[in-house]
């Protein structure tokens, strides 16, 4: 009897001068697993030998959800490192995507939150349905976005990427669009004949000056974030750690009701400087 070969978690297809990249996990809103992530990296891979491509679209099955983050229900994280493993699975997938030579479109079917916003934040650009939310909600449950805001702080402003670190809100598509997140909104209906339409305005441009651009911008926020940090601090991760040290705070602050304000100064001593009560 042969054994039944488990779904795929990816699905491509040429449309066009396009390549569509679409997470085939409806029934888990698209969450993030080593496999999904394996799965965008290697048709990402694979398009580099096409000359005749000009975009990439990703994007998830459904209307409900873009990507709802890292699956954990099996206990993996795609955003930790493996013993022996000096990047994380999504790490390497950033990688790869920088050095694709064709714009990545977003396709924001539906909720974009936690891991997803990295995802997203991958893209070039971004067109997101009415009807999405975006958000990093794993602040409720414990969690901080350390990697994640590594991307996120690239395309909006500290006080928004505060925002949402610190109240765990989700906001609307149409907010998404004024802090800078996505380009355009557009109802669902209407959401693949606006990235089509942007694909052929992509299209129109030359692919050699559409790569050098790419890779221009790429260098400058990277030289620009480089002279920002060692401005603050010769510690490259100082201004998300600052964050980190902050969301501790007021998490455990907010918890004074349940573990006693004594124990909290115990914690917060020993998390942040290393200090121990009698």
């Amino acid at each position: 009897m042969s054994k039944e070969m488990p779904p795929a978690v990816i699905l491509t297809e040429r449309r066009g001068r396009s390549l569509w990249i679409t997470i085939q996990r409806e029934e888990r809103r698209n969450a993030l697993n080593p496999e999904v992530i394996a799965g965008i990296s290697n048709a990402i891979q694979a398009s580099r030998s096409d000359a005749s491509l000009r975009a990439i679209v990703l994007t998830g099955a459904g209307r409900k959800a873009f990507c709802a983050g890292a699956d954990l229900s099996r206990g993996t994280d795609v955003f930790s490192e493996g013993p022996g493993e000096p990047t994380t699975d999504f790490g390497r997938l950033a990688r790869t995507v920088h050095e694709v030579g064709v714009p990545l479109i977003g396709r924001i079917n539906g909720d974009c939150v936690a891991g997803g916003m990295g995802l997203m934040a991958l893209c070039d650009l971004v067109i997101a349905s009415d009807a999405a939310r975006f958000g990093l909600p794993e602040g409720k449950v414990g969690v901080f976005p350390m990697q994640v805001l590594v991307y996120l702080r690239r395309m909006i402003h500290p006080r928004h990427v505060n925002e949402l670190c610190l109240t765990g809100e989700l906001i609307s598509a149409a907010r998404a669009k004024e802090i800078g997140i996505a380009n355009d909104v557009v109802p669902y209906e209407e959401l693949d004949a606006r990235i089509e339409s942007l694909v052929g305005r992509v299209s129109a441009m030359s692919p050699t000056a559409s790569g050098r651009s790419r890779t221009r911008n790429r260098i400058v926020r990277r030289f620009s974030s480089a002279r920002a940090r060692s401005a603050v601090s010769s510690d490259a991760a100082s201004t998300n750690l600052h964050l980190y040290l902050r969301w501790f705070v007021i998490t455990v602050n907010l918890s004074q009701k349940e573990i006693g304000a004594q124990d909290d100064q115990r914690i917060l001593d020993r998390r942040i400087h290393g200090r121990r009560h009698p």
